[in-house]
């Protein structure tokens, strides 16, 4: 008697344990390569060549104003900037493959630039970026620093690639600066047309380094440390103690922080749902596979409650200023409750869609989340 009691109550607590876990269809009947395909091919690749043609554009505007540096070419090559910044925002989370290789990320858009390190390289004339400790002074963020800090307005900043004794030093620098972004994009890109888009493709296994896995934890990582940490709660001072305005993206331009986060919030939401790039079609996806696994937390479907948690953390974006820096030094609690918008989604997507997809997180988590 005693055995069967034991039974019913082993029975009830397993039945309470998956109550928010799947509840219809098993992980393994779901077509795997489908959503790998639509992946590669309607998100990846169309996104990085959207970013490549965008840095092709920079590498231009940089010769352009080199060549005659004046208000026309330096606003120009600035709006070639923010057009190649937002771009990025839709390729930065698809850190794999050549990409992780050669760090991409950190070469294209580490923040806070040195500025330090941007000016001795300017006045020394010798610097090779390809080395790490070099990171911090190239990629978007550097080219932040000389198109916009160099000087209080316009003629100032002009003044260095016009007048200054140093100013072929500086103009070789820009140059420089946009062939390496260029350069490396090329590379990313060229890999994942002739080799890798296929190895992504084919490996639909649901091993701890299938394409699927690796995809969905570098998806993850990017929301939780590159998104949500990065553009929010760094500069508002969640890990530090005590607010970072100068800790975020695009600081020297002074406007386009906002703009940049909304960006790559637009972005990671459609990945989640295999929205194809530059278009509303969507295709097998994170969101379609919970659906097929019936996946609920407290009685509503977990996509739903995925999706719901995106519009709330971008209603509240909304609200801030679209000087990041200057939100942060006027009313920081604003940036603090957007990050706990955010936050929510990082316990719908790390714990209760890893769980349901049963895969396991594959990276060091070092700040408690």
């Amino acid at each position: 008697m005693k055995k069967l009691v034991l039974l019913f109550f082993s029975t009830v607590l397993l039945w309470g344990c998956t109550d928010n876990g799947p509840s219809g269809s098993e992980v393994q009947d779901f077509d795997r390569q489908a959503i790998l395909e639509n992946w590669a091919d309607n998100i990846i690749l169309p996104a990085f060549e959207n970013f490549a043609a965008e840095t092709e554009s920079l590498k231009e505007a940089a010769n352009d104003f080199t060549t005659s540096p004046n208000e026309q070419t330096l606003n120009d090559f600035r709006e070639q900037w923010l057009a190649s910044y937002k771009a990025w925002q839709h390729v930065s989370m698809f850190e794999m493959g050549r990409a992780m290789e050669i760090r991409y990320r950190d070469n294209i858009n580490l923040y806070p630039t040195d500025t330090s390190l941007i000016l001795e390289n300017i006045e020394t004339n010798t610097y090779n970026f390809e080395l790490p400790s070099q990171n911090a002074a190239q990629g978007l963020p550097a080219l932040d620093f000389v198109l916009y800090g160099l000087g209080e307005n316009d003629q100032s900043i002009l003044s260095f690639y016009t007048t200054d004794e140093d100013a072929e030093a500086y103009k070789n620098y820009v140059t420089d600066l946009a062939i390496r972004i260029d350069s490396l994009t090329d590379e990313v890109l060229e890999y994942w047309q002739n080799v890798y888009r296929d190895e992504f493709v084919s490996d639909s296994g649901n091993g701890a380094n299938s394409s699927l896995n690796m995809m969905v934890n570098d998806y993850i990582f990017y929301y939780e440390k590159a998104l949500r940490a990065g553009k929010i709660g760094i500069p508002a001072g969640v890990f530090s103690g005590s607010p970072l305005s100068d800790r975020v993206e695009a600081y020297y331009s002074g406007e386009y922080s906002k703009e940049l986060f909304l960006e790559s919030l637009d972005a990671a939401q459609n990945f989640f749902n295999g929205t194809h790039f530059g278009s509303e079609q969507k295709g097998e996806s994170l969101s379609s596979y919970l659906e097929f696994l019936e996946t609920t937390k407290d009685g509503e479907s977990l996509e739903t409650l995925i999706n719901i948690q995106f519009e709330t953390a971008r209603q509240e974006a909304q609200s801030l200023n679209n000087n990041l820096s200057e939100q942060v030094e006027t009313d920081n609690n604003q940036m603090l409750v957007t990050y706990d918008e955010l936050q929510k989604n990082v316990v719908f997507m790390k714990v209760d869609m890893l769980q349901a997809l049963n895969i396991s997180v594959d990276y060091v988590d070092a700040d408690g989340d």
